[in-house]
């Protein structure tokens, strides 16, 4: 009987060390680097008829999800994707 309940007891030990070290797996993937503008080819004026208010990645009033910095909404990037 006292067997089980060291077993018992490494268990949730185990499944406790595990829960934090997804946590910090959470955590650093929530703050992951952003993409230099330079890198998507960023201008601050659309191209053609795409712009970043028009991009699933914008963020109002002036930012973006993937791209580092203030961007501009009638700017346009390589990123770009429309909103569905």
């Amino acid at each position: 009987m006292n067997n089980e309940i060291k077993t018992s007891r490494r268990t949730v030990l185990c499944m406790g060390g595990a829960a934090v070290a997804a946590v910090g797996v959470a955590t650093r993937a929530s703050a992951q680097q952003k993409i230099d503008k330079a890198m998507v080819l960023y201008q601050d004026k659309p191209k053609e008829d795409q712009q970043c208010s028009k991009c699933l990645h914008f963020q109002p009033p002036n930012a973006c999800a993937i791209v580092a910095g203030t961007i501009s909404p009638t700017g346009w990037c390589g990123a770009f994707a429309p909103k569905a």
